[in-house]
């Protein structure tokens, strides 16, 4: 079998990582990479041993000797990309988050499906062997029906300075401000955790309700250029589709978690516990006589292929893997209906409203 030849679109800092899981990969090659800065896809191409590269899209597709795009470019740039790449009949594997809103990613996502290419988005926390562990054992009827979920990322470079001063690196201050593209914690990592505590459990949300704090940060909610008004902090409740309940929140003020997703999965039956970060995963479970107990134990969790892996599979066997566009723009109205429920104070129903393109203000 030929090896799927893989264009890189974007060469800034995800796209390094892209270049060496790739090129690590049997049943592909890195062929090509394109940016619309020079020098910089020049460097990228001789760091990586790329022989080809452009910085331009069009001309890239006209030469179009790749069978499939990484898109690692900027967010705002994922959609007028990756239609192009479509339109020419290449697979796509995108970056996340795969839109700025739910009816951008739903264009993708038709686009994707009418033209039958391969499409994924490099949602990263589907790499943890103990959330891929946590699906099979509920679909395989482990701990029963489910009936609550607790699940949050935490993060906590807000009041420590191990990831830099946010005070004065551009690096995080542009995600404190909505001028500067940022929807905040939301916008951030809630991509994740609503992926990992659906996906996870293997039930659609269909009900929710949020509530988003901003903090004040600084004299004026300002520092130089950089407004601080993007939300810190967001908690969530949702229903899901089987009736049971869940919260969900995330943070950069949590103090003393640096990088953290923790989720407890309670069903009628049993338990699951799962940790992860971008490292590592932990899973413990609470099963069988133990739940007269309360006794948790640790489970070893088998490693699972990385979503660069499944994106190669699925271009060699022709079945498209996960996660999908379709999904990824579900878990993007969700975060879009949260702004909504924010400003609205009240449940919603998630099939039955469609969030605005732009997240709504008091």
């Amino acid at each position: 079998m030929t090896d799927k030849r893989i264009m890189i679109l974007g060469t800034g800092g995800i796209a390094h990582r892209h270049a060496e899981h790739f090129s690590a990969i049997p049943g592909c090659s890195v062929v090509a990479a394109c940016d619309i800065n020079r020098e910089r896809v020049s460097a990228f191409a001789e760091l990586h041993k790329i022989e080809t590269v452009f910085d331009d899209l069009d001309a890239a597709l006209a030469w179009g000797e790749f069978d499939a795009v990484v898109n690692a470019t900027p967010d705002p740039v994922h959609k007028p990309t990756t239609l192009k790449a479509i339109a020419a009949g290449k697979h796509v594997f995108c970056e996340k988050p795969l839109a700025l809103n739910y009816q951008d990613a739903m264009e993708m996502t038709e686009a994707a499906e009418r033209a039958g290419v391969v499409n994924m988005v490099n949602l990263t926390y589907r790499n943890a062997h103990a959330i891929q562990m946590a699906r099979r054992m509920i679909a395989e009827g482990q701990i029963g029906a489910v009936r609550h979920v607790d699940a949050g990322y935490m993060q906590s470079w807000l009041t420590g300075k191990h990831w830099g001063d946010w005070r004065t690196d551009e690096r995080w201050l542009w995600r404190l401000s909505s001028e500067h593209g940022s929807k905040g914690v939301l916008g951030d990592i809630g991509i994740h955790i609503l992926d990992f505590a659906s996906f996870g459990t293997g039930l659609a949300i269909k009900g929710m309700q949020a509530r988003l704090k901003t903090f004040d940060k600084a004299e004026g909610n300002a520092i130089g250029a950089y407004r601080l008004d993007a939300n810190d902090s967001c908690a969530m409740t949702v229903e899901y589709e089987n009736g049971a309940l869940g919260v969900i929140h995330m943070s950069r003020f949590a103090t003393g978690k640096a990088n953290d997703l923790d989720m407890v999965i309670y069903g009628e039956t049993g338990a699951l516990k799962i940790w992860a970060n971008q490292q590592d995963s932990t899973m413990q479970v609470c099963l069988g006589p133990d739940i007269e107990t309360q006794t948790w134990r640790s489970l070893e969790c088998p490693p699972t292929p990385k979503n660069a892996e499944r994106f190669v599979l699925a271009l060699l066997t022709g079945e498209n893997g996960a996660p999908d566009f379709r999904h990824a723009a579900q878990v993007q109205k969700l975060m879009d209906l949260a702004f909504v429920s924010d400003v609205e104070r009240r449940m919603l129903d998630v099939d039955a409203v469609t969030p605005p393109k732009e997240p709504p203000t008091v």
